[in-house]
């Protein structure tokens, strides 16, 4: 159910005693999970209120709750911002209402944050490195979800798979999704402490510096990458550089080389994401939405290729070779014509007029040398036909005729070749020279 402003300043009155709200405004949140307002009391404090809408999100309360009381004073003092402190919560129902002191500093949007130049890109990127420094047992006291850089990537896999079923996920982007998934070399990074749902929203700047960061719902160890995933909304890719070349500056060698690569998919993968939860909300208008952000990239990845996700380049269909190199592929041979491998066959002089009855000739000369010509398939070699007139056609069988077609029966003056191998079939033919 959503909140107005004014409701939540009531229910800020129950939570906070003495509080006595004497303005109050609406806030920028995540509409999906909660309802957030800002108020300013009668002695000019100022008070940010936020509400769940559902039991998953009064949840996430709970944990970032859990996560700020489990922050010891020695990593509070070496985070180089403020982080928020409860003040008061109140129960309606199954859900808790949750009231912070608000923090110094504005709510700043993308443009703004660009504006400001290089020094605040540095300011973020030591902002994030600063985060993913907090000791894992500051997280792990506090029962929050810990993943290794394996278990990250299995994650995925299953809410790839997930989103696959859906059929409504272009498989151009399935495609590249799995490939940078499956590229073991993309996912060998070190798990840190994660702030998980790290935006301009959360951030508090003044004068260039980022003075508070809120929103710990998300809390966790794993990719560190999940924290830049919201620079790719950002146009100037050199501000994200500048960003990014920070981070690296000030975690050294703990910083692996392909956190930006990681943060493109997971910023590519949060649409499908989206869309199986929007699917499981059964809410039609977050479906189309969801549905025409997806084309869209699709068409875009189509046309421009998209960011550089994996190691390992996406195999591409292989061009076409030139002519010259060119194998052509085997061809089985037709029954009636088998293929005959010519070099190993040489052509015996021929007559300019051949008898083709002539008997065999009873002496055996050796045939004179002579360059081998090709026979082509299924022509009888001239040996064959040398044979005498009517003499033999009064003497042979019609089954002896056969065998001398085959072959079976060479001429005496003909000297069996050796066995040749036909390409393209499992026998072996004779062929005589």
């Amino acid at each position: 159910m959503k909140r107005s402003a004014m409701e939540l300043a009531a229910i800020a009155t129950a939570a906070v005693p003495g509080l006595t709200p004497v303005r109050f405004a609406a806030l920028s949140d995540d509409a999906e999970d909660f309802d957030s307002a800002l108020i300013v009391d009668s002695q000019k404090h100022r008070w940010r209120v936020r509400s769940p809408r559902h039991d998953e999100a009064s949840m996430r309360l709970e944990a970032e709750l859990s996560a700020l009381r489990a922050f010891s004073a020695k990593v509070r003092a070496a985070l180089p911002f403020a982080l928020p402190s409860v003040a008061g919560t109140v129960r309606q129902g199954p859900l808790r209402t949750f009231v912070y002191k608000d923090l110094p500093g504005r709510v700043p949007t993308l443009d703004e944050l660009v504006e400001e130049g290089s020094k605040l890109a540095v300011a973020l990127g030591q902002c994030m490195a600063a985060i993913h420094q907090i000791p894992d047992d500051s997280v792990e006291v506090a029962g929050l979800p810990t993943y290794t850089a394996d278990e990250v990537r299995q994650r995925k896999l299953n809410e790839l798979d997930t989103a696959a079923a859906t059929g409504r996920v272009p498989s151009r982007l399935l495609r590249r999704w799995e490939h940078a998934m499956e590229d073991v070399s993309l996912w060998r990074f070190n798990a840190t402490v994660v702030h998980g749902d790290f935006d301009e929203e959360q951030l508090q700047v003044s004068h260039s510096i980022i003075t508070a960061v809120k929103g710990w719902t998300d809390l966790h160890v794993g990719d560190p990458a999940d924290d830049f995933a919201w620079l790719s909304a950002i146009d100037d890719q050199s501000f994200s550089e500048r960003v990014f070349a920070a981070y690296v500056e000030a975690r050294g060698n703990s910083a692996d080389p392909h956190i930006m690569r990681r943060a493109a998919l997971a910023a590519e993968f949060a649409l499908a994401q989206w869309l199986v939860k929007s699917l499981d909300s059964k809410d039609t208008e977050r479906i189309a939405d969801a549905d025409e952000m997806l084309q869209e990239l699709d068409t875009n990845i189509a046309e421009y290729g998209g960011e550089p996700l994996s190691v390992v380049e996406a195999p591409r269909p292989l061009a076409a070779p030139a002519s010259a190199s060119v194998e052509k592929p085997e061809v089985a041979p037709k029954p009636s014509a088998p293929a005959i491998n010519s070099s190993k066959v040489t052509q015996l002089p021929v007559e300019d007029e051949v008898e083709t009855d002539a008997p065999p000739e009873d002496s055996t000369p050796k045939p004179p040398a002579v360059s081998a010509v090709p026979v082509e398939a299924g022509v009888q070699s001239p040996a064959a036909q040398h044979t005498d007139d009517a003499a033999a056609a009064d003497s042979t069988s019609p089954e002896d005729a056969a065998k001398a077609d085959s072959g079976n029966n060479p001429a005496p003056d003909a000297k069996p070749s050796e066995s040749v191998p036909v390409e393209g079939t499992d026998s072996k033919e004779e062929t005589t020279s």
